[in-house]
């Protein structure tokens, strides 16, 4: 018996005999890698295509590929494709065209697929129609096969096939802000799922499977711990730990990364100073780097968050950011590793506007950073809000690669338990133009390196993952891990079709429900902006764990923790004037983006408070004044989740019962809830602006004094 056919046996064994968990109900452990019958119009097509799996060679990478296929056609088309060393019609050849004289043969040109990208061809060898799934790269290969059990999950021809994909952005990355204690900063899905204190002996098949579902959308790289970082992460101990997940993640093409504290050379290594410029703290980073990649030899590299939110770093010595990230890009430059220094900062001096820091901080120090080291920018200038404009610095630093970083979790989003699909969020900020380079300079050519010709490229995404059986605490926030994905993988992608794929391939094909969910799933963020933050008021959430309402905090020790600080409601009107005539933020964008925000004219109504304080009597483009506009704005938010509501109760005969139940709990408790956020803001906005409600518009059942005398101690996700 040849290999390919023994491998594959073995294979159809596991799925049938030894992988208990494909059995499990419909609990969202499977995610979007479900692979239930497919269409009986389809089904024979595809067993035509999928008689057989003829692999290139034995490797771990090409083994996974082999069991993911087979897993796959299994599913969906009832039937096991048949293991052959050779080629027959509806075979499935599979590897590289080092890997496979078959291939090699074939003279496929893989010039533009880089080391991930691949190639999915119709071909026709020795008379037998096949189908070839080729790279330049085992992962490569990995990736075309995902792609190509896509197509059938979701009703797509799988004969004369052409495809071709390559990333268009190198560092494709989950930051985890894990902590070593199994808690997760701004997590709402359960504990951590590196349980640190049985690593690295036991590596449940957990571990593998996120491993797997994130190959599936092309991720290739994960920050273990949070960027608030403990210093243990990086001893002898935990690298041991960190190695065992390394060598887990190594054949799905996933690299490890840890989370660096500056402060280490002082907590660890027995120092009295982390100053970047001191000979002994370069040389014990260098020694550092040296141990982690004797134990990963194909480590990332280090994450940095540094001189914020009390964070050491190195202007604690007077030191600039450049001069920090570089001794650190030294240490690992040897071994190919990188640096993602963090740009989200806010001094311990009282700003004059939080916005500005990053931007002020970081755009002198353009073209100072060595070549291994990426600033990693948050999409908006404050804090991963419902909605922000993009990040002045996007298109600022044009000698200097940057990075996005974009929030997967809902730390400002309600949580787990408000449908927000982040998708348009993502699009609307990679497709903003920040015009540095003229019309078309969009924040998506910044970050996939095309506007500068930067060749060190990324993006980073906050994760939802947890211990909770469905991986993210919602069925709903496992679109935002896999839109994040597919975006990363090309930042042009559009949020509409890939909540439609998602969809298909995690819940159904049936057009009567793609297409009404689709609809929810893309008004969803909408809704959320418009009972939380709208017209551009941001940062109005309680303060510490960000759950529910508190436009009215006042009291806390700097000006920029406290919700009025953003807001600026007085009795002559509301919003932060980042214009000329206030802290003039919008002079750090390019002129032609800074003259659009700065002027009342044409600044879009959707940022309007953001960079303005108007009157309360100001004119809107509906003819109503901003009072009335921003009363029945936050009452169109609570409607759109009723109407959420109603969306998912009319497909319940399309979806299974456990699901379908506790995505209505849910929607339940959003809807609640967003009445919650519009009662509270409503009751405080009028207690300062002095104007009666419109008319027809329900009051709020209780007085202010209620609203602010909820508290909330034990809220989820704010465990540093």
């Amino acid at each position: 018996m040849g290999y390919a056919r023994w491998l594959i046996l073995l294979v159809i064994a596991a799925i049938f005999v030894g992988a208990p968990r494909m059995a499990a109900a419909e609990d969202g452990y499977e995610l979007w890698l479900r692979y239930p019958p497919a269409e009986a119009s389809l089904a024979g097509g595809y067993r035509n295509a999928a008689r057989g799996l003829v692999p290139g060679e034995n490797s771990p990478t090409i083994q996974i590929a082999t069991t993911e296929l087979t897993r796959g056609l299994t599913g969906m088309i009832g039937q096991a494709p048949a293991p052959s060393d050779t080629v027959a019609d509806g075979a499935i050849l599979y590897g590289t065209p080092a890997s496979s004289p078959l291939i090699a043969g074939l003279g496929i040109d893989l010039a533009d697929m880089g080391s991930e990208g691949y190639a999915i061809l119709s071909r026709r060898i020795d008379g037998h129609d096949v189908t070839v799934i080729t790279a330049n790269s085992d992962v490569g290969v990995l990736h075309g096969a995902f792609e190509f059990l896509r197509l059938m999950q979701t009703a797509q021809p799988v004969r004369d096939l052409d495809i071709r994909s390559a990333p268009k952005v190198r560092l494709r990355v989950l930051n985890h802000w894990d902590n070593l204690n199994r808690t997760v900063e701004r997590g709402y899905a359960g504990q951590s799922i590196w349980d640190w204190q049985t690593l690295p002996d036991f590596t449940p098949v957990l571990y593998s499977d996120y491993a797997r579902a994130n190959a599936s959308v092309g991720i290739n790289g994960t920050v273990l711990n949070n960027v608030n970082a403990n210093a243990q992460s990086l001893t002898a101990p935990y690298i041991a730990k960190a190695a065992a997940l390394a060598d887990l993640f190594r054949p799905y093409g996933i690299r490890v990364y840890l989370s660096a504290r500056f402060s280490s050379p002082i907590e660890i290594g027995g120092l009295d100073t982390a100053d970047p410029l001191n000979p002994q703290v370069q040389a014990w980073w260098k020694a550092k780097a040296d141990e982690i990649y004797r134990a990963i030899p194909d480590f990332g590299g280090f994450l940095v968050k540094a001189n914020s939110e009390g964070q050491p770093g190195p202007q604690d010595y007077h030191r600039t950011h450049a001069e920090g990230a570089n001794m650190l890009a030294d240490a690992v430059a040897p071994h190919g590793g990188v640096v993602m220094w963090r740009a989200f900062v806010y001094s311990h001096e009282q700003p004059d506007d939080r916005a500005k820091q990053a931007f002020d901080e970081f755009a002198p120090l353009d073209g100072q950073f060595r070549d291994n080291v990426i600033v990693q920018v948050k999409n908006g200038a404050i804090d991963f809000q419902p909605r922000e404009p993009f990040h002045p610095l996007f298109g600022a630093m044009p000698q200097t690669p940057l990075m996005m970083e974009f929030q997967i979790t809902k730390e400002y989003l309600g949580f787990n338990t408000h449908l927000a699909y982040l998708g348009p969020l993502y699009e609307e900020t990679l497709q903003s133009d920040t015009y540095q380079r003229g019309r078309g300079s969009t924040v998506a050519r910044v970050v996939n390196g095309a506007l500068f010709g930067d060749t060190l490229t990324g993006m980073a995404g906050v994760a939802n993952i947890g211990s909770d059986r469905n991986w993210s605490g919602s069925h709903f926030d496992q679109a935002n891990w896999y839109v994040f994905g597919r975006m990363a993988w090309n930042p042009e992608t559009r949020a509409r079709p890939v909540a439609e794929e998602w969809l298909q391939r995690t819940f159904s094909n049936d057009p009567a429900f793609v297409g009404p969910v689709t609809e929810m799933m893309m008004g969803s963020r909408e809704a959320v902006v418009d009972y939380m933050t709208p017209l551009g008021l941001h940062h109005l959430m309680d303060t510490g764990h960000h759950y529910g309402p508190g436009p009215w905090v006042d009291d806390l020790a700097r000006p920029e923790w406290n919700p009025t600080y953003y807001h600026q409601a007085d009795a002559g009107g509301i919003g932060f004037d980042r214009t000329a005539t206030g802290s003039n933020a919008v002079a750090q964008y390019a002129a032609p983006v800074a003259a659009r925000f700065a002027d009342l004219a044409t600044v879009p109504e959707q940022d309007l408070l953001w960079f303005h304080h108007v009157p309360w009597d100001y004119r809107m483009k509906s003819g109503r004044d901003l009072w009335d506009e921003l009363v029945l704005t936050y009452d169109r938010g609570v409607a759109s989740v009723a109407a959420m509501r109603q969306t998912w109760a009319s497909v319940e005969p399309q979806i299974d019962a456990q699901r379908f139940a506790e995505v209505s709990t849910f929607l339940a408790i959003q809807e609640r809830e967003a009445k919650w956020w519009r009662d509270a803001s409503l009751a405080y906005f009028q207690s300062i602006s002095n104007r009666p409600l419109p008319e027809g518009v329900t009051p709020p059942p209780e007085p202010l004094e209620y609203y602010k005398g909820l508290t909330f101690p034990y809220a989820p996700g704010n465990g540093a």
